[in-house]
């Protein structure tokens, strides 16, 4: 099980990147825009790097949805290796189980 503060730091970070991606979308778009003024993409470039760190996609870790473990992480089933394992062994995941012999 990971630390509560890890997953509650990792739940904010998608919040926090949720709210400002609109912002953070258009910002980028005027910076990287060359049919604009230097001055102005150099402007959209200042703004962009005064936005909170965390409200950036690139620092969301993919977390467990039951344990908040971060390795081992399938993303289409958004959990951990042991945790499929033991549902799998359970009969919980319909059409898995885990092989025997």
């Amino acid at each position: 099980m990971a630390k509560t503060s890890s997953v509650e730091k990792n739940n904010m970070r998608r919040r926090l990147s949720a709210q400002k991606a609109e912002k953070r979308k258009r910002l980028k778009a005027i910076a990287s825009d060359l049919k604009r003024p230097a001055e102005e993409r150099f402007a959209a470039r200042i703004k962009l790097a005064e936005m909170p760190r965390n409200s950036s996609p690139v620092r969301i870790r993919n977390r467990c949805e039951l344990t908040g473990r971060a390795r081992g992480y399938y993303r289409k089933l958004r959990m951990c290796r042991n945790q499929l394992r033991d549902l799998a062994s359970q009969g919980l995941i319909p059409g898995m189980t885990k092989s025997s012999w």
